[in-house]
């Protein structure tokens, strides 16, 4: 039976992102739009700031005692066991781009007794596609499109790589983490590699468009969306050593059947 404290919180974070979006599509494509570097120089705007805002907002409302934890401001602690994690824009480069596979990220950890914490909920909302995938631990994957009804989220039951699509966000991190091999590797083993990233290539996986999705570095908000949709879409979120974990600065997103082919080649280094 689904669990009614994730359940509440998932149904409001599809409110919130729909409202984020709203927001968002303002500033979209507007040539007008200032754009400011952040300390490791990446992209942030008004969009980014005022969607996390108005996501805090709408929490300090709904659930005052659950803490958050967002890319743009500072964490709010909280007084129970829950912690929101915000990325307002995954993709800042595509949106200030014009490029429209940027997403808002809402995700939801569960810190247990022991200090444990669990990935219990995610939303991945596509606000230039009107596109969005959730789910909640114990409830499965679903995958919205505009005005249709929600239909199951589930990865591919690709089991050989030459059948495969594999996505990634920046070439170059490959390069640079010293990971060259594996990446010519998977390349030239791959029916498809193209550059489909941040949370886009994510959920192409947990909605069996794309295989494999490799992000050779990112953060706790970059991620905490994302395990929950891949485990209940059937799948995996691991980092490059095959443990499901949103604080591992790197992430990969693949179907259950190549899992196991693909830690052989990330490890052939």
């Amino acid at each position: 039976m689904p669990n009614p404290a994730y359940q509440s919180r998932l149904e409001f974070a599809i409110d919130a992102a729909e409202q984020a979006r709203t927001l968002i599509l303002k500033y979209y494509q507007n040539q007008e739009l200032a754009i400011d570097s952040k300390k490791d120089n990446t992209p942030v705007t008004e969009a980014d700031r005022g969607a996390e805002l108005l996501i805090r907002e709408l929490l300090s409302k709904s659930f005052p005692d659950d803490g958050i934890l967002g890319e743009e401001f500072p964490e709010t602690p909280g007084k129970n066991n829950f912690r929101w994690i915000l990325d307002p824009i995954d993709g800042t480069k595509s949106f200030v781009h014009g490029v429209p596979l940027f997403g808002c990220l809402i995700g939801l950890e569960e810190i247990g007794d022991d200090g444990e914490r669990t990935c219990v909920m995610g939303v991945c909302g596509f606000p230039a596609l009107d596109e969005v995938v959730y789910a909640a631990k114990g409830s499965g994957a679903w995958w919205k499109i505009k005005s249709a009804d929600p239909i199951p989220a589930k990865v591919s039951s690709v089991d050989n790589l030459e059948e495969a699509c594999f996505c990634t966000t920046n070439v170059a991190r490959w390069e640079q983490l010293g990971l060259g091999k594996p990446y010519h590797t998977l390349c030239s083993s791959v029916q498809l590699t193209r550059g489909w990233g941040d949370c886009f290539g994510h959920m192409l996986v947990a909605t069996g468009r794309a295989e494999i999705m490799v992000d050779p570095v990112l953060s706790e908000w970059d991620a905490a969306a994302l395990l929950p949709i891949l485990e209940e879409a059937g799948g995996h979120f691991i980092d490059r050593d095959g443990k499901a974990s949103i604080y591992s600065k790197n992430g990969i997103s693949i179907n259950a059947a190549l899992k196991d082919q693909f830690l052989e080649i990330m490890n052939d280094r």
